[in-house]
């Protein structure tokens, strides 16, 4: 191979190195700063090629994401129709009713069940706002520890973590609004229409459903899911980085 074949080759290795690395996202970029903290404690300062941050910084930039995505998430389903018009976490209604709604259609009366799915997502639309200080808790009480592992772990590491966290307050906070806006909405007095309606065909069989617990478990699965994609997204995403600190830390070099 000749000289200025060689000196091709190489500049073409570093050339790639260097894409890749400048392509790298910013959680990426965080997970190798972090990898060089194991040894430290929190008060202490870890040096790079390119940085000069604190265990301390790192931890606080990774809590302001998250804080940012659980906000976002919270805002977009607490909206008017934020889980009826959305396919992904549309709360349908209970299994116990599927019969119901069936032979309600059949008759002519299916509009009085998509009435009552509509109240029932309403409801949870109600209830979401009520994740978010319990969200924003959990972020902020995580130690550098916590940090650590959920850098370093599955892409949905940090929901999961929210998820211990947060789900058996947000299930008692989200329950008495969802059961009051179930009244507020008319859907219980829906409920009872559709199921006064059912009894009075022949030779049918009992039916109950709880709507309460219905809508809390679903309300709650469409929140951990928009949260799954939120946190893949700012494990991506550069444009996720809008704060001062965010940049300082896993901003582009």
């Amino acid at each position: 191979m000749t000289l200025q074949k060689t000196y091709s080759a190489t500049f073409a290795v570093l050339l790639l190195s260097y894409c890749t690395v400048a392509q790298s996202s910013w959680w990426e970029q965080g997970l190798e700063l972090l990898k060089g903290t194991q040894t430290e404690t929190p008060a202490e300062t870890t040096t790079t090629a390119t940085s000069s941050l604190s265990s301390e910084e790192l931890s606080k930039a990774f809590k302001q994401a998250l804080s940012q995505g659980s906000e976002a998430v919270v805002k977009q389903l607490s909206l008017k129709d934020g889980f009826n018009a959305d396919k992904a976490i549309h709360i349908p209604l209970p299994d116990s009713l599927k019969k119901v709604q069936s032979l309600l259609g059949q008759v002519g009366m299916g509009n009085l069940m998509d009435d009552l799915e509509l109240k029932l997502n309403r409801a949870a639309e109600a209830a979401t706002p009520e994740a978010k200080d319990l969200f924003l808790k959990a972020i902020q009480g995580m130690t550098f520890a916590d940090v650590q592992t959920i850098y370093n772990g599955p892409q949905d590491s940090a929901t999961q973590y929210l998820k211990s966290k947060t789900s058996d307050d947000l299930k008692q906070k989200m329950r008495p609004i969802i059961e009051n806006t179930l009244n507020s909405v008319g859907a219980v007095a829906a409920y009872d229409k559709v199921i006064d309606q059912y009894k009075s065909m022949p030779f049918v069989p009992d039916v109950k459903a709880d709507l309460l617990n219905h809508v809390t478990e679903k309300g709650m699965d469409g929140m951990f899911l928009y949260l799954a994609k939120e946190e893949e997204s700012i494990r991506k995403d550069p444009v996720k980085q809008t704060t001062e600190l965010l940049k300082k830390v896993f901003g582009s070099n």
